[in-house]
């Protein structure tokens, strides 16, 4: 049952108890409390849980994104850095088209544009998963209507086309000549960043340029010349995953006393390896391809 009444400062409140159920809202008209009290019950006597949102003002796929955020930041859980960069694009583009028109082809001909740009399977294959997570989501929490099925053809489809796919495991490591032709680059760069990529890639596990940017003085271990690398990327469990990585000195490159020289660099500030341009990071890479390639 529906219970609406007029607020103090003009707005109307609706409330709807149904079925041991409980949702409230507070809009502008009466006639827009009529009509989410009449959605919500529609939704509960469904078999669904009554959603805090109308949902006739969800309406294109920006909408469902933006509703996936806010609930995500609800529960506390925000996007981090990669997945929030992918929602935006998908609030880009295909987000201004509308629940009911997103269809197998819709999806095909956006991720064949997206790959004429230069993305990547990988990343494509990333993209498509994530908006199924925000398609799933909004069905799965507030009852709202959307294809899911177009999402597992057009990924066959993109597939078969080759433009979704996994990314190759490495399979192998790097020769001593390839690790000395990247130091050698490395000991010619100013920029710190480069330089602890080049011991990151040659003599440490692999970390991410997040990872690396994130050290301080105090994640030092100084007596057992360690370093503690903080959240570290992980498919289940990021948040509170600190790994130590031994600093070590092998085949004469001194990971210790690396460390010890940046901290005289920085004057013992935090970070160690202060943040520096992401096209320096490409240069890098650019850099171990080529040498890897030789």
């Amino acid at each position: 049952m529906a219970t609406i009444v007029r607020t103090k400062e003009g707005n109307w409140r609706v409330q709807v108890r149904r079925k041991g159920k409980y949702a409230s809202q507070t809009l502008r008209l009466k006639t827009l409390a009529n009509e989410w009290a009449v959605e919500t019950e529609r939704l509960i006597d469904l078999g669904g849980e009554p959603s805090s949102h109308r949902i006739r003002d969800l309406r294109t796929i920006a909408d469902l994104v933006d509703l996936h955020i806010a609930d995500l930041h609800e529960v506390g859980r925000p996007l981090r850095r990669s997945k929030q960069a992918v929602m935006e694009a998908l609030k880009r583009d295909p987000g201004a088209t509308r629940i009911d028109r997103l269809d197998r082809a819709t999806i095909i001909k956006y991720w064949q544009r997206r790959a004429k740009q230069g993305a990547g399977p990988v990343t494509l294959s990333v993209d498509l998963s994530y908006l199924r997570t925000v398609l799933t989501h909004a069905a799965a929490i507030h009852g709202i209507s959307v294809d899911t099925e177009s999402i597992r053809l057009a990924r066959a489809a993109l597939t078969r086309l080759g433009l979704v796919g996994r990314s190759h495991e490495r399979d192998r490591r790097p020769t001593e000549a390839e690790i000395e032709a990247l130091l050698d680059y490395f000991d010619k760069s100013i920029n710190t960043i480069i330089r602890w990529a080049g011991l990151s890639a040659s003599r440490l596990p692999p970390m991410r340029q997040e990872e690396i940017c994130k050290i301080e003085w105090s994640d030092v271990d100084l007596n057992k010349r360690v370093v503690l690398i903080r959240d570290r990327k992980d498919p289940r469990r990021k948040d509170g995953n600190h790994q130590k990585v031994p600093l070590l000195n092998l085949t004469g490159f001194d990971a210790w006393h690396l460390m010890l020289e940046q901290n005289v660099l920085t004057g013992g500030k935090r970070p160690l390896f202060p943040l520096s341009s992401p096209i320096c990071w490409h240069r890098l890479l650019a850099r171990s391809t080529t040498i890897g390639n030789r």
